[in-house]
C-alpha cells in the first residue's frame, strides 16, 4: 500500500499526489454554509463542525438562515432560495451545506443555474445535495463536490482523519488517484464524466430536466436506510429509462442502515449486485468509500475520470499527470 504521505492512511486507501505541482496549489480558505435542504436540529453541532473545519484551515462564515427552521425545512422555500443567492455573492470561494435531509427537489425550478455557474464557487454536499450537484451538471456542464456535510462529517463526536484527508487534497487539487479495496469488481479499464450521487435522488430527476444526459460515463451511487428491493427498483427505473446501460462502469458505495425480512428469503444486496450485472451487462464495482458513512472520498461530479480495475483493487484516476 503506498500514500504520499508519511503516515498511513488506512490499509483500503491509498492515494498519490502530483508533487511537482502540489506546492502551486494554495488551500482554498473560506467556506459558507448553507442550509437549502433540512432544518438543522442542534445548533451545537454546527458550531463544533466550524471548529474542526477551521482546525482543517477552513474558516467559515455561516449564512443567516442556515438555522431557520419550518415544517422540516431549513426555512421557506423563499429563505433557503435567499441562501444560495447570497451564498453566490459573498467572498468563500467554497460552498457546503450543513446538511442533507429532503428540500431541494422543490426548488429546482427557482434557482438560476447558470447564475451559479457563473458564480465560480465550489459546491459540495451529499444526500439531497445530490440533485443540486446533478442539475447543475445537466444546465450548465459545471463541476461541483460529492462530498462532506459540515454536521454530518464534523460536527459529530468523531472526525475520520481519512475523510478530511481526501476533502484537502480534493480541494487543494492534489488527489490524483483514489485506490480502494473492492471484494467484487468486473475488470474495466474505462474514461467518462464522473457523476451520480445518492440513488434516490438520481431516480427522482428521471424524465426530468434536471437529469444530466450522460453517455459512456462512470456513474457512483450509494444509499441509506432503503431495503434492497427498494435499491433494486430504483436501479430498475435508471435501467428501463435507458441510462445504465449507456454507462462505461457503475460504481457501488455502500448501501446502509436496513434492514432485512424473514420473507427476504436470502435476498439481499449481493443479489441485487448480481441482478444488475446480468440485466445490465456493464462493468460494475463494489466498495467505493462513499454514503452515508464515516470514511468517504470526494468526488468531483461532472469530471472527466478513469477508472481500473485489478484484482481485489479499483483505481479512480481523478487528474492525469501534467
Amino acid at each position: 500500500m503506498t500514500a504520499a504521505h508519511d503516515h498511513d492512511h488506512s490499509h483500503d486507501h491509498e492515494h498519490h499526489h502530483d508533487h511537482d505541482h502540489a506546492h502551486s496549489h494554495a488551500t482554498p480558505s473560506g467556506v459558507y454554509l448553507i442550509s437549502p435542504s433540512g432544518a438543522v436540529a442542534d445548533p451545537a453541532a454546527l458550531d463544533l463542525a466550524r471548529q474542526r473545519l477551521k482546525k482543517l484551515g477552513l474558516r467559515t462564515t455561516v449564512d443567516r438562515t442556515a438555522l431557520a427552521v419550518h415544517e422540516r425545512f431549513a426555512g421557506t422555500d423563499a429563505q433557503r432560495l435567499a441562501g444560495i443567492q447570497r451564498a453566490l455573492k459573498q467572498k468563500h470561494p467554497i460552498v457546503m451545506a450543513t446538511r442533507g435531509g429532503y428540500g431541494l427537489s422543490r426548488l429546482l425550478a427557482d434557482i438560476d443555474w447558470q447564475a451559479v455557474a457563473d458564480s465560480g464557487k465550489l459546491f459540495i454536499g451529499q444526500s439531497d445535495f445530490t440533485v443540486f450537484n446533478l442539475a447543475l451538471l445537466a444546465k450548465t456542464g459545471a463541476v461541483s463536490l460529492a462530498g462532506p456535510t459540515a454536521i454530518y462529517d464534523f460536527g459529530g463526536n468523531t472526525v475520520d482523519e481519512l475523510t478530511c484527508d481526501l476533502l484537502m487534497e480534493t480541494l487543494r487539487s492534489e488527489l490524483e488517484v483514489l485506490s480502494f479495496e473492492t471484494q467484487d469488481a468486473d475488470p474495466v479499464d474505462a474514461r467518462g464524466i464522473l457523476w451520480g450521487g445518492n440513488l434516490a435522488m438520481v431516480a427522482s430527476l428521471v424524465g426530468t430536466p434536471y437529469m444530466p444526459k450522460i453517455k459512456g460515463g462512470i456513474l457512483f451511487l450509494e444509499d441509506v436506510s432503503e431495503h434492497p428491493f427498494r435499491i433494486e427498483r430504483m436501479l430498475t427505473q435508471l435501467w428501463h429509462a435507458g441510462i445504465l446501460q449507456r454507462q462505461k462502469a457503475i460504481l457501488l458505495g455502500k448501501f446502509t442502515q436496513y434492514r432485512l425480512a424473514s420473507s427476504d428469503n436470502g435476498y439481499d444486496l449481493p443479489s441485487v449486485v448480481e441482478w444488475l450485472r446480468r440485466t445490465v451487462k456493464v462493468p460494475v464495482i463494489t466498495g467505493l468509500p462513499y454514503g452515508h458513512v464515516r470514511v468517504k472520498a470526494t468526488l468531483p461530479i461532472g469530471a472527466k475520470v478513469g477508472i481500473a480495475t485489478e484484482a481485489g483493487m479499483a483505481h479512480l484516476l481523478l487528474r492525469e499527470h501534467a
